[in-house]
């Protein structure tokens, strides 16, 4: 008997699940697909600075350029403690004189500014003072997450005003929506975070050898954050 009872149960629940199912797909719906992109500049940008005792000219130990560099920094107002670390210290760069060896240290820094302009004046201003092995090593924008939110958003609006416009020549309305899916939970092109975006360096005469005081202009490729959504709409 207690078997009997639970095939009964099983045929009772799979009734309702089949009645469930069969009244969904018997509902007249309109399904959409609708997507929304947008173009910012990045505002997190980590320039990577290495200090090597034979990487100048006049042979400046790594102590003397990393006060050259610390100047420079603190020239343009930056906060050290929280925009430069040091990621790496080394004295494995080694070479051999008449009068025996010396050791070449090297020290490696990272330091996020937050615009190209700042990012110009401190790549000029370690390159005066000798410290030309910068680089540009990744670019952010720091409100991503709460960017491709608001675009989600946008996209299920867009996806409804498409609704209304398709069945607007019916004499028709659309309804509550019945299903929606996030078609991409990241950005298309968010593999730009990570990675450098394009730039482009002008008024830059100082990288290639002349030290006069012209200024940096660097300019940043814009990233491009995207959201797709599909959505489903009781026709009514």
């Amino acid at each position: 008997m207690k078997n009997i009872g639970i095939y009964i149960l099983f045929g009772l629940l799979s009734l309702q699940t089949f009645g469930q199912n069969k009244n969904f797909i018997d509902q007249p719906f309109l399904e959409t697909v609708a997507e929304i992109d947008t173009l910012v500049v990045p505002d997190k940008i980590h320039l990577l600075i290495i200090l090597n005792e034979e990487d100048n000219r006049n042979r400046k130990s790594t102590e003397e350029l990393e006060a050259s560099m610390l100047q420079v920094l603190n020239s343009l107002k930056i906060d050290l403690e929280k925009k430069l670390s040091v990621l790496d210290y080394s004295s494995d760069f080694k070479k051999y004189f008449l009068g025996g060896q010396k050791i070449l240290k090297s020290k490696m820094y990272k330091l996020i500014v937050n615009d190209a302009q700042t990012d110009g004046k401190v790549m000029a201003g370690l390159e005066r003072k000798e410290i030309s092995n910068v680089s540009i090593n990744k670019t952010e924008y720091s409100k991503s997450e709460e960017l491709l939110v608001n675009l989600k958003a946008k996209a299920i609006l867009k996806a409804k005003q498409n609704a209304e416009k398709m069945v607007e020549p019916l004499n028709q309305k659309i309804g509550k929506a019945i299903y929606i899916s996030d078609l991409e939970n990241e950005s298309i092109t968010r593999q730009l975070q990570g990675k450098v975006a394009g730039v482009q360096i002008r008024g830059a005469s100082s990288i290639y050898g002349n030290r006069a005081s012209e200024p940096m202009m660097i300019d940043f490729e814009k990233m491009k954050f995207s959201s797709k959504v599909n959505v489903k709409f009781i026709i009514e």
